[in-house]
């Protein structure tokens, strides 16, 4: 229905770089665009919206460029992160203002129909400030949707939801994806992104760092070298026996406890209990030391 194809896009201000070099293609099904907040997730939408014009490079929905191109709103829907919606307004005429917008034949057949696809019915004559944020999302999301797109942009569309608002909207966008639309949401969870996603997109600093299913994602995360703070009945004796341990690469031990470097996450996690239990040791504390979105989107890059 919808692809969306970006071919070394950069986007920059000045000196600072937003977006560096990216390059992928966007085709039916859901798609999330995961990273620490700051990473260029909105830029990037906003380019492929035609908000922004990239600075290099070629950005293309269904094979037209998106920027000065308003008719690229024929095959798309935009949900920005901020929302924009007059509080005054029903559910049902926020719809319809959108489907007379988009100059519809039958604009109140198709305000209908969108408000249906998001299971709104029962709410439409409500003012949108009666709303919870999950029924403003939904709202929010009828109308991109009014005039039957075939592209859907969403940018962190889980925000502020609680978990049974949150469960309504991946829901709604499973169902968006099986009827095969191109769905590209943002998101700086990962647990979000796996429940919804079969691809993932990963960004850092502007840049491209990791592309693929959420497993190969989750595998390249817990992969990585970890720090560990560790508090025991016995923090030296604990200290030389992690010593010999293959997945350890460093001890530290100090008068807070242990810092221990591993090479792999999993298999010191399984390896920890194993040996702590061989030396009549209990372990009272174990933390990961580095477990910031930071830290773990910085190694992807290198990853």
């Amino acid at each position: 229905m919808g692809t969306v194809d970006l071919q070394h896009v950069s986007r920059w201000y000045g000196n600072v770089v937003a977006v560096n070099d990216v390059t992928m293609t966007l085709g039916p099904g859901v798609t999330g665009l995961l990273g620490p907040n700051g990473a260029g997730k909105t830029t990037l939408l906003h380019m492929m919206s035609g908000f922004l014009a990239p600075s290099k490079g070629t950005l293309t929905v269904d094979g037209a460029p998106s920027w000065r191109n308003p008719d690229v709103y024929r095959t798309l829907g935009l949900v920005s992160e901020r929302e924009a919606v007059h509080g005054f307004l029903t559910g049902k005429e926020f719809v319809l203002a959108s489907a007379r917008l988009f100059r519809l034949a039958q604009p109140e057949e198709a305000a209908r129909r969108a408000l249906a696809m998001v299971e709104m019915e029962p709410a439409q004559d409500r003012r949108i400030d009666t709303y919870s944020k999950g029924m403003r999302q939904r709202i929010r999301v009828a109308a991109a949707l009014v005039h039957d797109p075939g592209v859907l942009l969403l940018d962190e569309p889980f925000n502020g939801m609680d978990p049974r608002q949150r469960f309504h909207m991946m829901d709604l966008l499973h169902k968006m994806g099986d009827d095969g639309r191109t769905v590209l949401f943002s998101s700086h969870i990962l647990e979000e992104v796996e429940q919804v996603s079969g691809t993932v997109q990963v960004m850092v600093a502007g840049r491209l760092a990791a592309s693929g299913d959420f497993r190969t994602i989750r595998r390249l995360m817990t992969n990585r070298p970890h720090m560990f703070s560790i508090r025991s009945s016995d923090d030296r004796r604990l200290a030389v026996a992690l010593i010999g341990e293959p997945s350890v690469t460093g001890v530290d031990l100090d008068a807070t406890g242990l810092q221990v470097r591993a090479a792999d996450y999993g298999t010191f996690t399984r390896a920890l209990p194993r040996i702590a239990l061989k030396e009549g040791i209990r372990v009272r504390q174990l933390v990961p030391a580095d477990e910031s979105l930071e830290s773990v989107f910085s190694y992807l890059v290198g990853a």
